[in-house]
């Protein structure tokens, strides 16, 4: 994709996650009609499901020969599978459990992807007014203003962001509690959000110097790791290989060597990759 065509992607999505916005600012107010996926805190509600229908339909109707993964339509069947093809990545509200309690750190998720590789990415917390955009090669800012990652090496310095996520299979429970043990004492802080987009977009805005998580899907990072990125920082696979979209894996740092002491740390996990590897 040219310049120009990126340029038009983008802001046909940005103005539908500005309408996406203001569908969870007036819902989070209210009471929520909430379902369970995989476990009863792995939630969905109405809202999630209509945010997930208004990208979908407002961006296929704006480039029909593109295609989509999004969370809900996954969840309800629909392939997970990444080509070369021109691909949105779309998490509709990300931080449902926080949504779902009315805690404001909850967000609109939107990646493109084209060639494998991340061309756009934006993320919106539409209850705290914090519109995150990265366009590749572009930079990243928040609210109209230029964003960078802290820099920090120094893990004593450090303050790190992990979550517990939503699966409650044994093995990886074990292995979220053994790494917050081990880190705790060897980081100067850490933090959970809840989010995980926002979480990794305070990476990128030097809130916080690396975050780690051992089974997101792919959108929760389409977007978010690209905002690190274009704000010069780091971004890997959890053991601190090449990150790949797809196997659900992923560490950002707000340097190389913070990225590699923190996943010298880690006890590994590895959880059932989204889709076809291949592609």
């Amino acid at each position: 994709m040219d310049s120009a065509e990126i340029e038009q992607c983008f802001e046909v999505a940005l103005g539908l996650v500005k309408e996406a916005g203001q569908v969870v600012r007036e819902a989070i107010k209210k009471q929520k009609t909430i379902e369970t996926k995989s476990c009863n805190v792995d939630l969905v509600t109405e809202s999630d499901k209509a945010v997930e229908k208004l990208l979908i339909e407002g961006l296929a109707k704006a480039f029909p020969s593109h295609k989509f993964i999004g969370e809900e339509s996954t969840a309800a069947g629909a392939k997970c599978v990444l080509t070369h093809d021109p691909t949105w990545i779309i998490d509709p509200i990300d931080g449902t459990m926080n949504f779902v309690h009315s805690l404001p750190y909850t967000c609109v998720s939107v990646g493109l992807w084209a060639g494998k590789e991340a061309l756009v990415g934006i993320i919106f917390n539409p209850i705290l007014d914090q519109m995150f955009i990265a366009k590749k090669g572009q930079g990243a800012y928040l609210n109209g203003e230029r964003i960078r990652v802290s820099g920090q090496k120094d893990l004593s310095q450090a303050l790190i962001f992990a979550e517990m996520g939503t699966s409650r299979d044994p093995e990886k429970v074990k292995t979220v509690l053994t790494n917050l043990t081990t880190l705790m004492p060897r980081a100067h802080g850490v933090r959970g959000m809840g989010s995980a987009a926002l979480g990794i977009a305070s990476i990128a805005a030097g809130w916080g110097d690396a975050y780690y998580h051992l089974s997101l899907h792919c959108w929760d990072t389409a977007a978010a790791s690209l905002l690190v990125v274009e704000a010069g920082g780091f971004v890997c696979d959890s053991a601190g290989g090449p990150f790949d979209l797809m196997r659900r894996r992923v560490l950002c740092a707000s340097s190389p060597e913070l990225a590699q002491e923190v996943a010298g740390l880690l006890t590994q996990y590895q959880p059932t990759p989204d889709g076809d590897l291949m592609g």
